[in-house]
């Protein structure tokens, strides 16, 4: 399995940068988990869009999903050329009703809901999905195939759930959009790094990695304070691939 780090930052992206994105590959097969701001130019320095065999969303805010809204008018010439013989597979949380409603566009995407208790099997990867705490409806994902696991939290709040999707990961991809300071002060909708990095370790996984980061803040005070936690956790860094 080898994840591709497309964008790693939110709510939005510094100069240069973009938001959520990560490719998960493995057997020829292409799964791209969220499609934030900048994704789509990303994306192509490592394969056409059209050679994605699905897109999963963690959560339907704008820093996880703009680039839908731009991929779907290359899906559909696409489509129309005879170069797709059939709307690109596209998962999502069903609320809010009104995003969801925004996705579907003519031939681009095949639409449907994800819930807590679903499970997709897409070439050789089975994904899990567990209900996160943030603004919307948010959901974790475990990614499991025959060469490892990998889990990605999406935007949450600490809960305990995060532990049991995360046990025994080879790789867990986790937000820290926050600080410790950040969650002191009532800031709702996000981990810390201290937070990530305690989860990281009470599930027992291999690697940690960080990620939507603030754009504005010191990327070496996240990594300062999750190393109190989890002494080997890295910066997600934009453009890196990693086999797991």
């Amino acid at each position: 399995m080898k994840l591709t780090i497309l964008g790693c930052y939110g709510p939005y992206p510094p100069a240069g940068g973009a938001c959520s994105g990560y490719l998960v590959s493995e057997e020829g097969c292409n799964i791209l988990l969220d499609c934030g701001n900048g994704i789509l130019s990303r994306l192509q320095k490592h394969l056409s869009f059209q050679e994605l065999h699905a897109v999963i969303l963690s959560h339907l805010h704008a820093d996880h999903i703009s680039d839908l809204m731009i991929m779907r008018y290359g899906l559909e010439l696409a489509y129309n050329r005879g170069l797709r013989d059939k709307p690109l597979p596209l998962y999502a949380p069903p609320e809010p009703v009104v995003e969801f409603g925004r996705l579907p566009y003519k031939n681009a995407y095949n639409l449907t809901s994800i819930s807590e208790y679903r499970e997709l099997k897409i070439g050789p990867f089975t994904i899990l999905f567990k209900a996160g705490i943030h603004a919307v409806p948010a959901f974790s994902m475990r990614i499991e195939s025959p060469s490892g696991v990998l889990v990605y939290s999406g935007d949450t709040e600490y809960h305990k759930g995060l532990k049991v999707v995360a046990e025994g990961a080879d790789l867990f991809l986790c937000e820290a959009n926050y600080l410790e300071a950040d969650i002191d002060a009532g800031l709702p909708n996000h981990l810390s790094a201290a937070k990530a990095a305690q989860v990281a370790a009470a599930a027992g996984v291999k690697r940690l990695i960080l990620t939507h980061l603030y754009p504005e803040r010191d990327p070496a005070l996240t990594l300062v304070e999750a190393a109190k936690n989890y002494s080997a956790a890295e910066l997600a860094r934009e453009g890196h691939e990693i086999i797991i």
